[in-house]
């Protein structure tokens, strides 16, 4: 036991805190106060991870069959993609996490401690269990402590429990304040109890699984791949069997069925996914949103869920004065956050000082009971700051926008005594000297409390009058608090009890305010299908509140206290009350049991397990938790909720150009399957040579397959529903415009080869340029938007490979290697015009076949 001694602010004997060896001891027994950290992912880990993808194992069986048949081209080019898809694909993950590193910080970087008898600045990392910190406004507390002295503390609490209202801390046994939390107002001293992982913060912290799982894009690429891989080895397998049973020679028949395994797997893919994602994660981060995994963009275009918190992310977490009551007359105040920028609104009339004398008297007598402060704007975004608790912040805004200086006030009615708010009274008193003599009481706080015959002398129809306005207004989600006066002549006795005989003035009802871009954000998800889903630890009163401002639910709908959650169904329900870190967590996996993918914004630590269960976690950056952004996968710079939404655009376009490479990749390797397949049965020996076929393949799956990843996306893009969770990547038709367009590619390259056979043409150098010529129109036939120059690098590509295709015909090096003949004027005019047949049957397929295209479903319901 630490001896005592007594503090100057107080009567009351407290600990005088640890000396410095006893601290070091006990650092070096527990460890540093830090929360639990992800540890860090090894260069090597990333390789491997990015090397297990399906489609880059395909590649690397590929590009060992081509080192056993020697062909040595082929293994360049193969592991030049590998090694491509997987610099970028570690590179952004490093990059992310830089960014994310720079982002973060520790939840109190400092501390003050009683060491030796002296107070210290001391790194929050430093603190141990028995010291005693010393807490005043501003102050972030470092580690779960017991309070021991106190005078007018208040905490900001919500980063841990969601509530927004800030927590009396008394000195009594079972008060606490908590690590990561803020005190708003008072000061005091508390002793360590728990620090790290074993504060309250630290075991939330706990929660999370490290343990990194799929995201659904890649679950889907999983499927795709296992897919391919076994469908190519039997379909090479036949060819092979077929060439040999015709007598072609083993080698050359060996060759031929690797380039066409190589050929048929769209070796771009990978690549394709990258680049889509990567350039998603680049325009999110010009809107100020850090991807921390590439594979996330994508995710959030999956969503069909978006759950979020209310305080500091629906909502601006801080307060504001919105309707003022008093006897004779009501008022509206508007204007937001803690600037003198509004009015206060009588009749469609702005009031000033003496307009309505009880208006008047009121904010007057808020501003003067008030411990708060307001700062001006410091830097160019014009925003004031309040320094103490934010409720008597919003009541400083509020006076301010009737015109009061609450500098002029003091001066006139200077206080001389205080009762500071407690808990148990839920009320604060002041005295304040009159210019002629007496003094005047202004007491302010709950209407439950203050609106009783024992407090005031009002008639008490007026006062039931007054109860009743202050129930409704607390029904509609705001914070209430009553406000009574009364002068007196003389001094205040030492014993008097001053908070009787009072006089109301009025009621001031308050409220957090919506972020101005939450409303538009929420709508802009119901028309894009995505049903939003509240939980916060707050009242339900207030959750009801914001949920029918925004948008979320309709005025009567229900919503859930979660602490009688028994036997609800969670995924009927679309908002949450009062709900614990713990609950937070069963609530999302309820919806993703459901098949659900869920989107989870969040701020506080008491969002970080449900961040990181969710199918992808979106942390605020700026008002964010340490502990929340590191679950997160998405990070909002600027905590901008309307972010998220374009974070959902700009996923379906990724997800969307995916799968208009699949059609375009998977279409043209079927083609070069079907054609080395039929062609013998229409007198072909050998369609292709492997050399034609590896060549086709480079051109048209490289850089015009690689540039379909940055197409723009499709206008209606936000007007459908999202896909159904369950829907495999090839789902919603997609295998079947694969196909029809595989008999297009192979009608046109065989027509051509069989009629040239026939007339004694060059048939199969007529073949290679018509495969490859008529897969160039389908990427151009592919674009989202036809006329828009958005994506000027699929014109470039297609461009560029059009010219090689053409070399590879009239170039004496590549004829060599190629093993083709060059065409006539004639015949390349008439390849030509029948390779538009591809960019025809494209477009004519999207017309006969759009994508489903649900708009406006209603997300208020399950889906």
């Amino acid at each position: 036991m630490h001896e005592l001694v007594a503090d100057r602010f107080t009567a009351n004997a407290i600990p005088a805190g640890l000396t410095s060896g006893e601290a070091a001891a006990l650092l070096e027994r527990n460890g540093p106060n830090v929360l639990p950290h992800r540890p860090p992912v090894r260069l090597w880990q990333r390789l491997v991870v990015q090397l297990r993808d399906p489609l880059i194992v395909v590649l690397l069986i590929a590009a060992a069959l081509t080192v056993i048949t020697g062909d040595w081209t082929d293994m360049s080019v193969i592991l030049l993609v590998i090694v491509v898809n997987t610099t970028v694909g570690v590179s952004q993950e490093v990059r992310a996490d830089h960014a994310i590193t720079a982002l973060s910080q520790l939840t109190a970087p400092t501390a003050r401690l009683i060491r030796d008898g002296t107070q210290h600045q001391m790194p929050a990392a430093d603190v141990v269990v028995g010291d005693l910190l010393v807490l005043a406004e501003g102050d972030i507390v470092a580690a779960d402590a017991t309070v021991v002295d106190a005078a007018a503390l208040k905490a900001d609490e919500s980063a841990l429990t969601g509530e927004s209202e800030p927590v009396d801390k008394t000195v009594s046994g079972d008060s606490v304040v908590w690590a990561g939390t803020i005190v708003v107002k008072g000061r005091g001293r508390a002793v360590v109890t728990a620090t790290g992982s074993a504060s309250a913060t630290g075991r939330i912290a706990g929660l999370l699984d490290h343990a990194v799982e799929t995201t659904p894009l890649q679950r889907r690429l999983v499927d795709v791949g296992k897919l391919l891989a076994g469908v190519v080895v039997a379909l090479c397998a036949v060819v092979l069997a077929l060439g040999l049973l015709r007598g072609q020679p083993t080698e050359l028949m060996a060759v031929t069925a690797i380039s066409l395994a190589v050929a048929a797997v769209p070796e771009s893919l990978p690549a394709v996914v990258t680049l889509s994602l990567a350039l998603g994660a680049r325009r999110m981060s010009a809107r100020h949103a850090l991807i921390r995994r590439l594979p996330a963009v994508e995710t959030l275009g999956s969503v069909t869920v978006l759950a979020t918190d209310k305080t500091g992310t629906l909502t601006e977490g801080r307060m504001v004065a919105r309707h003022l009551w008093t006897p004779t007359a009501e008022a509206t105040v508007t204007g937001s956050g803690y600037g003198p920028d509004g009015t206060v609104l009588a009749d469609d009339r702005v009031l000033g000082v003496g307009d309505l004398p009880a208006m008047t008297e009121l904010l007057s007598a808020a501003a003067l009971c008030n411990d708060a402060r307001l700062s001006p704007p410091g830097s160019a975004d014009g925003t004031w700051a309040a320094l103490g608790d934010p409720t008597e912040a919003a009541l400083l805004a509020a006076a301010a926008r009737l015109g009061l200086d609450r500098h002029a006030l003091q001066a006139e009615l200077p206080r001389s005594d205080e009762r500071p708010f407690d808990s148990d009274r839920k009320r604060m008193t002041t005295i304040h000297l009159l210019p002629g003599g007496g003094y005047r009481v202004i007491c302010k706080g709950a209407p439950e409390t203050m609106l009783d015959r024992s407090t005031l002398t009002d008639d008490p129809a007026l006062l039931a009058r007054a109860a009743d306005r202050a129930d409704r207004l607390a029904h509609n989600g705001f914070r209430v608090l009553a406000v009574a006066q009364a002068d007196r002549e003389g001094e205040l006795p030492p014993d008097a009890d001053p908070e009787h005989g009072l006089r109301l003035l009025g009621l001031i009802a308050l409220f957090d305010p919506p972020r101005g871009a939450a409303a538009t954000a929420i709508a802009s998800c119901r028309g894009a299908g995505i049903r939003p889903v509240l939980i916060t630890g707050d009242h339900p009163g207030t959750a009801r509140a914001i949920a029918t401002r925004l948008g979320i639910i309709e005025a009567g709908d229900p919503v859930v206290d979660c602490r009688d959650l028994e036997g609800r169904d969670l995924v009927a329900a679309t908002v949450f009350a009062r709900a614990t870190p713990g609950q937070k967590l069963d609530i999302i996996t309820a919806f993703r049991d459901a098949g659900q993918v869920v989107a989870m914004n969040g701020d506080g630590v008491n969002d970080a397990p449900a961040l990181q269960r969710a199918d992808i976690g979106v942390a605020m950056g700026e008002r964010g938790t340490e502990v929340a952004r590191q679950a997160a996968d998405l990070v909002l710079a600027d905590d901008n909720l309307d972010t998220v939404v374009a974070a959902v655009e700009e996923g379906r376009r990724v997800y969307a150009n995916i799968r208009r490479f699949l059609v375009y990749g998977l279409s043209g390797g079927a083609a070069e399957i079907a054609v080395m397949l039929i062609g013998p049965f229409l007198g072909l020996a050998l369609p292709l040579l492997p050399a034609q076929i590896l060549w086709i393949n480079l051109l048209t799956h490289g850089l015009p397959g690689v540039a379909l990843g940055g197409e723009p996306a499709d206008p209606d893009t936000m007007r459908r529903a999202p896909r159904r969770p369950a829907q495999s990547i090839l789902g919603e038709g997609l295998w079947q415009r694969v196909v029809r367009i595989a008999i297009v590619l192979t009608a046109v390259t065989l027509g051509v080869a069989v009629w040239a056979h026939h007339t004694g043409r060059p048939w199969q150098s007529m073949a290679f340029f018509a495969l490859g010529a008529t897969q160039l129109a389908v990427a151009i036939g592919s674009r989202s938007r036809l006329r828009s120059w958005a994506n000027p690098m699929l014109l470039v590509a297609v461009g560029v490979a059009l010219v090689l295709q053409l070399a590879g015909l009239y170039l004496p090096p590549l004829q060599e290697l190629l093993g083709t003949r060059p065409l006539n004027g004639i015949d390349l005019l008439i390849v030509t015009g029948l390779s538009v047949l591809g960019y025809a049957a494209t477009r004519l397929d999207r017309i006969l076949h759009p994508s489903p295209n649900v708009a406006h479903c209603d997300s208020r319901q399950p889906q």
